[in-house]
């Protein structure tokens, strides 16, 4: 197994795909590409997001697209950037929804992942400097398969689906069991025609998890301490 399996509970779902048709194509195709191409996130870091959020602890489900193909930018977390590292614009619109300052506080989403949120994109790895480049290789397989198990066997989820891509899942989830918030992406494109800011998805989810006596999300990210940029608004 070219990555590092997580040592929790999803342990039966990861290793349940490994075996799949798609899965051994998938990682075929990995293994020359990372020999050949640079990659990200590195291979160690690629099923992050199930390490840190258990399956038994999840309350949130945040949706990307893949990974940042910039340098030193992905961690293995949808829409998260290592902290010491200017936040893309799509995460400098999610901070300030989720009442957060982007100049003022670390830009890894980490603190959430920790606290039940599963920050999934859903295409795990990307190469460097080409968006999407690695959408058809299966991944989209294995992270459908990851929504139709948490469905299955969760009860009480917030599913946040920001734009298309995203909101084309809503069909594989039981609005009986679980909250589904929809919205525009949080790209500037989508954000400066009024699709993003004000949907209240944070505080929504907190008020749904509150009323099934779940524990909330603290939104809050640890300030910034390093590199300060000036305060523009």
């Amino acid at each position: 197994m070219m990555f590092d399996l997580p040592n929790n509970d999803w342990n039966n779902f990861v290793t349940a795909e490994l075996v799949k048709d798609y899965f051994q194509s998938l990682e075929k195709d990995l293994i020359l590409a990372y020999q050949k191409n640079s990659i990200f996130p590195p291979k160690e870091l690629v099923l992050r997001a199930f390490e840190l959020c258990s399956l038994n602890n999840l309350s949130v489900v945040i949706v990307g697209q893949d990974p940042y193909p910039q340098p030193g930018h992905a961690e293995g977390l949808s829409f998260s950037v290592k902290n010491g590292t200017r936040p893309p614009a799509s995460l400098k619109n999610i901070l300030i929804e989720s009442e957060n300052h982007p100049s003022q506080v670390n830009p890894s989403l980490v603190p959430w992942a920790e606290q039940g949120v599963l920050l999934l994109n859903r295409t795990l790895t990307v190469q460097k400097g080409a968006p999407n480049s690695h959408s058809k290789l299966g991944w989209q397989s294995f992270t459908l398969n990851c929504i139709d198990y948490i469905n299955e066997r969760k009860e009480n989820v917030v599913f946040m689906l920001w734009g298309s891509a995203a909101i084309a899942l809503e069909k594989r989830i039981d609005h009986e069991k679980h909250l589904v918030l929809k919205s525009g992406h949080p790209s500037p494109l989508s954000a400066n025609r009024g699709l993003w800011f004000g949907n209240r998805h944070f505080e929504k989810a907190n008020n749904y998890l509150k009323e099934k006596n779940k524990k909330v999300i603290n939104w809050s990210l640890p300030s910034n301490t390093f590199n300060r940029e000036p305060t523009l608004f």
